[in-house]
């Protein structure tokens, strides 16, 4: 009986991770630009954004200027999925779909922590005179207050994010 009784207790101490539904909505417009390579020209996309989640499952939902769906990105523990008009394409992991979808991995797996102003719990970060640096980004947060966010990588090919953010509702 107090072995059912102590099991009981743990149960409801036990903490279980947050159904995506409960998880809230980042959103603003963002843009991606890859400089051009001796190989490949320079190429770039910006796009209204939906995001919700972290970098263990999330989605992320593009969007043009005028509200139609571009794509949308959905992730969890050992898979992602990019929905487009073509349907749906399974990859692995999040680095092989940005990969195939912009032609270069972007660290989707840390946007949403860098979103939010702060570095990725998952990998290594040092901190830099106006934000901090990881994954081999530089992430700038001197506008964070206005609702900016840029991260660079100076790697070739130079990559930049600069996202937009909209007040929460």
């Amino acid at each position: 009986m107090a072995y059912a009784i102590a099991s009981l207790l743990l149960a409801g101490c036990a903490t279980r991770p947050p159904d995506m539904a409960e998880m809230p909505w980042t959103s603003g417009r963002l843009s991606v630009r890859v400089a051009a390579t001796a190989d490949v020209p320079a190429r770039s996309v910006s796009a209204a954004f939906d995001l919700r989640g972290n970098g263990e499952r999330g989605e992320l939902r593009l969007s043009t200027s005028l509200g139609t769906l571009m794509a949308s990105a959905r992730w969890a523990p050992g898979q992602a999925v990019l929905t487009t008009s073509d349907g749906d394409t399974r990859y692995d992991d999040l680095d092989s779909l940005s990969r195939e979808a912009l032609g270069e991995a972007l660290p989707l797996q840390a946007l949403p922590d860098w979103l939010a102003g702060r570095p990725w719990p998952g990998a290594p970060s040092q901190p830099a005179a106006d934000g901090f640096e990881q994954l081999g980004w530089r992430i700038s947060l001197a506008r964070f207050g206005e609702g900016w966010v840029d991260a660079e990588r100076a790697a070739p090919p130079r990559v930049s994010v600069r996202a937009r953010l909209e007040p929460a509702r």
